[in-house]
């Protein structure tokens, strides 16, 4: 199987990224090929139906659509920028719902947040995850949310807590399970 994992920030040392790295290194562990993807190669501006008219769908969502299709899955990592999606995310959605035959249709995605606050991003989580669905995304019951990032990574990248460590692999194993029973039914 192959999946596609991208953390959705260009700040430098995002936690998200460094979720998403880690979210990669999991995968690959349990023999997932990995296409670990970085945010910056899916730049577009924003959605405007008259530059749709005129120019197309910019390289940026259609970059990311190429990957999506090529994989079996996704794990999206996103920050939550004033207790929703960022727009920057919902933005790139918004380009790349343009597309037909829709991408995201029947792709199955896990969500995962890092944030400095308590909440751990998972009120972004939400708000990414109703337009995921409505673009036909079979998204995974269980979003990863690490609370307080700040502190809750070593400096190599890994989870300083054992139990969130432990539940964030289980997460990832069960998603990788369903995906493999889906795609390769008994």
């Amino acid at each position: 199987m192959r999946f596609l994992v991208m953390g959705a920030s260009l700040r430098p040392g995002s936690f998200n990224v460094t979720l998403a790295e880690l979210a990669a290194s999991v995968l690959r562990e349990g023999g997932v090929d990995v296409d670990l993807a970085a945010y910056a190669e899916f730049q577009v501006p924003g959605y405007d139906a008259g530059a749709e008219d005129g120019q197309g769908v910019p390289d940026g969502a259609r970059r990311f659509a190429e990957r999506l299709r090529s994989v079996d899955a996704f794990v999206l990592v996103s920050p939550e920028y004033n207790a929703s999606v960022p727009g920057t995310v919902k933005n790139l959605v918004d380009w790349v719902s343009r597309l037909k035959p829709q991408p995201f249709w029947g792709h199955h995605g896990l969500l995962m947040s890092a944030s400095p606050r308590l909440t751990g991003g998972n009120r972004g989580l939400w708000a990414l995850r109703v337009p995921l669905e409505h673009l036909g995304a079979r998204m995974f019951p269980e979003m990863i949310s690490v609370a307080q990032a700040d502190t809750a990574f070593t400096a190599g990248g890994l989870l300083v807590d054992p139990k969130q460590a432990k539940r964030m692999r289980q997460s990832i194993t069960d998603f990788v399970a369903l995906v493999s029973a889906v795609k390769s039914p008994a």
